[in-house]
């Protein structure tokens, strides 16, 4: 008698590279997000995480394990810790690097540690600005962003070139796979539409591939992947699914956690289920199944997976989504949208199935439609009309003004007496227009005459992070300087063009020095152009 064969389940070793997966197959791919912790990895809490890890190794149908770095702005071990001794058992690990605690020479000089060590799957991030941090809240770092650093390891990738003394070499390539975040489940226009420009920024800058960020709205997890392919973004998609909690909802719910958002029916939806005997788990994970569903059923190439989990509870989401019938996404989607009262949608509602239709929203095209008029809300200040005025005629190269200034500046340059008046000019002209800090390599005309050294606390210099709340930064109670900026732009039908320019790169080393003279005299990051 033949005894039927046993399926035999493949091994850790046996799992294609995520890369391969993404690029290669047409696999739904599945990541599970592990949050590190606090103190040394022999705490309790550091092996429960570790256990964690391993367990999920093991699982065939995990195919990759995505670890933070210092989430929510708290110091926390590192990722490659984990990540060790987790390819060392043949899992694919995706390394999340953030801007928040390093400059750019310690995100260089990290990038190299971890292809030395054998991590090629990174996820660009700017980073929550620090909560907390030894004897007081740590100083933020924000040297450069998730923009930044795809172009760096970019040109890592591609064999960089580096100077010796007098010598030039170029290094042996790195080969890292690099992912960057969206975050388009946001109120205002203002908000939407920049994370959609810096997606594009994003790919164009080396992002391979891409995760959602968490949110519980089906039609604009639609609008992504639409807005995407109508604009010929071209990076495989994966679905963030953060599994709730009743606790983690009323944190999100508070704005806790940049960027991320439960909106008030949502939270009364999970209190309701709170109430049961489990306290509302089942509904948690069914309710996480479903999304998982919706992100298949809408056509994105893998799920992420978040929350405080257990391997049981990551084996049980995949058995909910697996029982269900091929087209229960549809209603899934129905039922799962809830969104910000008054949320802007870039394209039109589907009247059919509550999703997205492929047509631009016609409210957004009837106001694009509407040049430059003083009727325009809200109205450009006169301040940043003189100063577009001033800038086309002085700082413009190739204008008659531009030739003049730039002469004036040769000459100060040869006198530093009289170059350190001009110096002092400008800061009393600039500091009480623009709250100038003199970083001496100047983005004003790149952000709508807002500076980001004294108005944005992560000085983001290539789009907007994902923290805002309601055109709010995440820190202190300002609006958001990309929020503004997309305002005045879009007064006179630019706003689209807000991202249209090379990466920038601050150089540090002109902090102090006049932003004039460097723009004039070319030092200054505009004379740097690297694309």
């Amino acid at each position: 008698m033949n005894r039927p064969e046993v399926q035999r389940r493949p091994t850790a070793w046996e799992k294609q590279s995520f890369r391969s997966l993404l690029e290669k197959t047409d696999t739904f791919v599945r990541c599970v997000e592990i949050v590190t912790s606090r103190g040394m990895i022999t705490e309790t809490r550091g092996r429960r995480v570790l256990d964690l890890a391993r367990g999920l190794c093991d699982h065939p149908d995990v195919h990759a394990l995505s670890i933070t770095d210092n989430p929510g702005g708290n110091a926390m071990v590192g990722a490659d810790l984990l990540g060790t001794d987790l390819i060392s058992r043949g899992q694919e690990v995706i390394i999340h690097l953030s801007c928040k605690d390093w400059n750019r020479n310690a995100l260089q000089g990290r990038g190299w540690q971890l292809a030395s060590e054998g991590f090629s799957n990174i996820l660009a991030l700017s980073g929550d600005y620090p909560v907390s941090g030894y004897r007081g809240t740590a100083a933020g770092v924000f040297d450069t962003d998730s923009v930044g650093l795809l172009k760096m390891f970019s040109e890592m990738n591609a064999g960089m070139t580096v100077e010796e003394g007098r010598k030039q070499e170029v290094l042996a390539r790195t080969n890292f796979f690099m992912g960057a975040v969206v975050n388009n489940h946001k109120r205002c226009e203002r908000e939407v539409m920049p994370q959609y420009y810096k997606l594009a920024k994003k790919i164009q800058s080396g992002a391979q591939f891409i995760f959602s960020q968490i949110g519980y709205d089906a039609r604009k997890q639609d609008e992504l992947l639409k807005y995407m392919d109508l604009h010929g973004l071209k990076a495989p998609v994966v679905g963030n699914v953060y599994v709730l909690s009743a606790g983690a909802a009323r944190f999100f719910n508070k704005g806790n956690i940049p960027g991320v958002t439960v909106t008030d029916d949502l939270l009364a939806v999970v209190e309701k289920q709170a109430k049961s005997k489990d306290k509302g788990k089942a509904f948690f994970l069914e309710l996480a199944a479903r999304q998982f569903a919706i992100v298949r059923g809408l056509g994105y190439r893998g799920v992420y997976l978040g929350g405080h989990l257990k391997v049981s509870d990551v084996e049980k989401v995949f058995e909910l989504e697996a029982s269900y019938g091929e087209d229960d996404w549809k209603d899934f989607a129905r039922e799962i949208q809830y969104p910000l009262p008054g949320e802007f949608y870039y394209l039109e509602k589907d009247g059919d199935n509550g999703l997205s239709t492929t047509e631009i929203s016609a409210s957004y095209l009837k106001q694009k439609t509407l040049a430059y008029r003083p009727q325009s809300t809200p109205p450009p200040s006169v301040g940043y009309r003189i100063n577009r005025w001033v800038h086309d005629r002085f700082f413009e190269p190739g204008t008659l003004g531009n030739s003049f200034v730039r002469k004036v500046y040769e000459m100060l340059d040869r006198k530093p007496a009289a170059s350190r008046m001009a110096h002092l000019l400008e800061q009393a002209m600039k500091i009480p227009m623009f709250d100038c800090r003199d970083c001496g390599d100047c983005s004003l005309p790149e952000i709508a005459y807002l500076c980001p050294e004294s108005q944005c606390v992560k000085n983001q210099r290539n789009g907007p992070c994902g923290g805002t709340r309601d055109g709010m930064c995440e820190v202190g109670e300002k609006e958001c300087i990309w929020s503004r900026a997309y305002e005045r732009l879009k007064a006179y039908g630019e706003e689209e063009g807000l991202l249209d320019r090379p990466v920038v790169f601050k150089n540090g080393g002109l902090k102090g020095t006049s932003a004039w003279a460097n723009r004039f005299l070319e030092r200054d990051h505009l004379s740097r152009p690297n694309e």
